[in-house]
């Protein structure tokens, strides 16, 4: 039976210019670069200019995204930009980028789920795109965490970099099976009772602030890997996949460490594991697509392959993704 799938067919991403090592930060805060990469693998980060919002970010990924896909912004029906740090409280930072894109009249919002934020919108995107209600979608991860940290707090202003990735989702034409190119099955899950865990002190309706990123470090990760690995099974099995059927293994660049417990508690090769947290640290929703781009353009990941993401984040947050490339 024939049956319609969102397929990925482009990606596109971008980084600030100013690179900040692990060497730079010892000057701000008592840390060490041994310490960073020994606890999280990380070995720089980018950060944004004063003068370069979000939508700057997200504006130049989305463009070579398009280009990648052979399409123009006259083709984009439908935005969705996943953010944590938006250039204002409103317009959506989509709105921004339609305007700056040159795109025409059509469907443009933001999703908050923090790190987790680009494999919701990519659900999102899909229930457009497969259903026939967007015909070329920009899913576009932007993020400029920087603005977020406390600079006295060396647990987790080391953790965190600006960047932003974009995935164009356009509708193929399948068999209905594991075999199509396409999106083949998601896993999200949210449990606010843990949001302590994760979260920043400050927001419109509360301090009338943006506020500083806070994280109970330690339990973020005891959760993170046992959550994340349940939403992994979870979305293979949806998808009709058994784990070691998967080509490429695209984990949201959080941590090292949390990347490796993931890896080996589902026995994956770690051959199939894209891992771009040691240069770009944690860029949150834009992480996967700044890792899927990096692994495309190096050729690892190839037309046809299956790839599955993942993420975790605030909220808590977390979700798994399975398509074919």
């Amino acid at each position: 039976m024939s049956v319609i799938r969102s397929v990925v067919t482009g990606v596109g991403s971008f980084l600030p210019e100013q690179v900040v090592t692990n060497a730079d930060l010892t000057k701000i805060v008592d840390t060490s670069d041994e310490w960073i990469i020994e606890r999280t693998g990380i070995r720089q980060r980018h950060k944004a200019r004063d003068d370069e919002p979000t939508s700057d970010l997200a504006l130049k990924a989305a463009e070579r995204a398009l280009a990648d896909a052979g399409k123009t912004a006259a083709d984009v029906d439908l935005i969705i930009v996943a953010t944590t740090t938006p250039d204002q409280t409103f317009p959506a930072t989509a709105a921004i980028v339609q305007r700056k894109l040159g795109a025409p009249v059509g469907i443009a919002f933001d999703v908050q789920a923090v790190c987790s934020g680009f494999v919701y919108a990519m659900s999102i995107a899909d229930g457009f795109v497969a259903r026939g209600q967007a015909k070329c979608a920009l899913v576009i991860g932007a993020e400029e965490m920087t603005r977020l940290m406390d600079w006295t707090d060396r647990t987790t202003c080391v953790l965190f970099g600006d960047g932003a990735g974009a995935f164009v989702l356009e509708p193929g034409e399948g068999q209905g099976t594991k075999d199509d190119r396409g999106v083949l099955g998601f896993a999200l899950r949210c449990e606010g009772a843990k949001s302590d865990m994760l979260y920043v002190d400050g927001g419109p309706a509360t301090t009338g602030t943006v506020g500083h990123l806070r994280m109970l470090g330690n339990q973020v990760f005891r959760h993170a890997v046992v959550n994340i690995a349940e939403a992994i099974t979870a979305a293979a099995e949806v998808a009709g996949v058994d784990i070691p059927e998967i080509d490429w293994f695209v984990p949201h660049q959080a941590n090292q460490r949390i990347i490796k417990g993931v890896g080996d508690r589902l026995g994956l090769d770690e051959d199939k594991v894209i891992s771009t947290v040691a240069m770009h640290a944690n860029t949150s929703a834009a992480s996967i697509p700044l890792a899927m781009d990096v692994a495309i353009k190096d050729g690892r990941i190839k037309k046809g392959d299956l790839v599955l993401v993942e993420a975790m984040g605030g909220g808590l947050t977390w979700g798994a993704c399975a398509f074919r490339f």
